[in-house]
């Protein structure tokens, strides 16, 4: 399993409960690039876009930012959700992820 359902991603992400450190790529990127993203409650701006993908990174006061922010080739990660393929959240798989995390 590499997809996960918008809504519940969403739900994870806006609550930042077992969400920092989701690694994904899209599908439709012949490269695969890794891209990152995740919640750090104790910052002013807790939700992040790092790593490879933005120089960097971006920053996020909210949930809804982070996801219409247009820094994905110039379209949202909700524009691109059909394409987004998680290699992992917390550093495990999405099935472990699924079965062992806490989720809202």
């Amino acid at each position: 399993m590499d997809t996960l359902d918008y809504d519940f991603f969403f739900k994870q992400l806006k609550a930042g409960v077992s969400i920092d450190e989701t690694c994904f790529y899209f599908a439709d990127d012949m490269q695969q690039s890794e891209h990152y993203l995740g919640f750090l409650p104790q910052y002013d701006k807790p939700y992040w876009v790092g790593y490879c993908d933005i120089p960097d990174g971006c920053e996020f006061h909210t949930a809804e930012e982070l996801v219409e922010a247009k820094i994905f080739d110039g379209k949202s990660l909700k524009e691109r959700w059909n394409t987004v393929r998680i290699i992992s959240i917390w550093g495990i798989c999405l099935d472990d992820w699924i079965k062992h995390c806490p989720h809202v």
